[in-house]
């Protein structure tokens, strides 16, 4: 399996007016914030169409995440929900909203640890990441390259819930 390339971390790709980004000009600067938060991410809904189409990219159409009328009747949430790893992948989305490392060439989504999906996602709900940097650490790519492995914490929470929908801490592998 490849590693996924997470172009959101270049500042230039994106620009989110009424969300302050964390804007960090190289590696050293982005690890000394280790410790302390990121920030946080606009809301999104995460509406139908979003949970049909990742079904249909995933192949799990459980009656509860693609059976509206019947979520509705039959299900505790009374609704259809997101599936948790749905809520996961805006992963990077998310992210790109909360910060950006100016110097980064390359950045590999290199794994997670302590997924928990804590609370339902409803269609129609509104989500948003927090994000901390617990650490980072230096990570060789070759001789010429200079890298960080940085721990981030992300919880996702859902508007009005006090309980998040997903918490998790996301490896990145980051190069300049």
């Amino acid at each position: 399996m490849s590693a996924l390339l997470f172009p959101f971390l270049f500042a230039s790709y994106y620009i989110y007016p009424t969300r302050f980004m964390q804007t960090f000009a190289n590696l050293a600067e982005f690890s000394a914030h280790a410790g302390q938060s990121l920030g946080e991410s606009e809301y999104m809904t995460i509406n139908q169409e979003m949970i049909d189409l990742f079904a249909q990219a995933t192949g799990d159409h459980q009656w509860i995440h693609t059976d509206p009328e019947r979520a509705t009747r039959e299900s505790p949430y009374k609704a259809p929900i997101a599936h948790g790893f749905l809520t996961l992948s805006l992963a990077p989305k998310l992210l790109g909203e909360i910060y950006s490392v100016e110097s980064v060439k390359l950045a590999i989504n290199y794994g997670a640890n302590r997924i928990r999906f804590t609370n339902a996602v409803p269609a129609g709900s509104r989500l948003r990441a927090k994000a901390w940097l617990h650490h980072a650490e230096p990570q060789n790519k070759n001789e010429d390259g200079n890298g960080v492995r940085a721990i981030i914490e992300c919880a996702f929470e859902i508007e009005g819930e006090h309980k998040p929908a997903c918490v998790a801490e996301l490896i990145m592998l980051l190069f300049e």
